[in-house]
């Protein structure tokens, strides 16, 4: 086993969302087909933040986040290329099975037994991390760590965009309407533009609604307004053939129903805090499929890594806050405002 001596390591701990500290605890050693891989840049993800808050469905407190990770791997374990010591890498943060019926049929994203690094184990907001060798991707030094962070968050949507093609026989020419302007929301009009489609997007907030269409967005509108549906479909020039929710609660699902065409296909990605009521008349009537969305694989994080690379992701309208390690406790009320897009932490630089 290659490795590198140093005793202890600084981790983040969230118990709650006023309760973010620094713990220390042993340096991790590489195990039998792992890297240890010392962390660079963390991005705090809305998962990390409603899971402080303690509306996360499928993340319990107290959890150790991170898993928007871009690091450089320092050691291994046995079996593990030795070439791969000092190589920069992103985290891939599926822990799937590898043997259950959608990890055969290569949807591993849907795990009968998925975990998510830094979710439901111990994530990357720490010095130095261990993780299996084979979800480690490396990078090319072209891509700047500011811009790597943003592949984990990119690929979801990115896989939002083709399976949504998929169901509509491809995006070109078509109209998409996407509810919420975080994130998720901007980088899915970005991988949707990317594929052809006329895109409007929907936000509470009038300054998260400009910067989607300083991204393209055709239009926008607020949900919240009485004229809501028809502004949407004033600007696409017709109903949505998709729509994407970013924000997966009733009144966004109402909305989206309202919003979309005879026959066209709701897409749900946000994580809904519960049971959430869906208009299943309307469904039925109109031929609507309704559809769910988790995280992704391999293909969408390379597409997702083709996009940053290419310039399609302009840095400076998604890294809107960046701290230390040791101001985790800020990052995470930063993250909170919602003027925020993504906010970052740093933890170390490169060996």
């Amino acid at each position: 086993m290659v490795s590198t001596e140093v005793s202890t390591v600084r981790r983040i701990l969230v118990e709650g969302i006023d309760s973010v500290s620094v713990e220390t605890v042993a340096t991790p050693e590489a195990a039998t087909g792992e890297v240890r891989v010392r962390s660079t840049v963390v991005g705090i993800c809305g998962s990390d933040v409603h899971a402080a808050h303690g509306r996360h469905p499928f993340i319990d407190l107290p959890f150790r986040p991170g898993h928007e990770v871009v690091g450089v791997v320092d050691a291994i374990g046995d079996g593990v290329d030795a070439s791969l010591v000092g190589t920069r890498v992103v985290v891939e943060p599926n822990l799937a099975c590898g043997h259950c019926t959608q990890c055969l049929a290569g949807r591993y994203n849907i795990c009968a037994e998925l975990a998510v690094f830094g979710c439901q184990t111990p994530g990357g907001l720490t010095d130095a991390f261990t993780i299996a060798a084979d979800r480690v991707i490396p990078l090319d030094d072209a891509l700047d760590d500011r811009h790597a962070a943003l592949i984990e968050p990119l690929a979801t949507p990115v896989h939002a965009v083709r399976r949504a093609a998929t169901l509509v026989d491809g995006l070109d020419g078509k109209r998409v309407a996407v509810l919420g302007a975080g994130p998720i929301g901007l980088f899915v009009l970005l991988a949707a533009r990317r594929a052809g489609a006329t895109v409007v997007v929907a936000d509470l907030l009038e300054s998260k609604r400009a910067r989607a269409q300083r991204l393209g967005a055709v239009g926008s509108f607020d949900p919240t307004a009485s004229d809501a549906v028809a502004t949407a479909k004033e600007a696409l020039g017709g109903p949505a053939d998709v729509v994407i929710d970013c924000v997966s609660r009733e009144s966004s699902v109402a909305q989206a129903v309202d919003l979309v065409d005879k026959g066209g296909v709701v897409l749900i990605v946000g994580v809904a805090a519960g049971a959430t009521a869906v208009p299943l008349d309307l469904v039925q009537d109109r031929e609507i499929i309704v559809a769910g969305c988790l995280m992704y694989v391999r293909e969408d994080v390379r597409e997702a890594i083709d996009m940053l690379t290419e310039g399609l992701v302009p840095i400076d309208e998604f890294v809107t806050g960046e701290f230390p390690l040791d101001r985790a406790a800020d990052a995470f009320t930063a993250s909170t405002d919602p003027e925020h897009v993504k906010v970052l932490i740093t933890v170390g630089g490169r060996p």
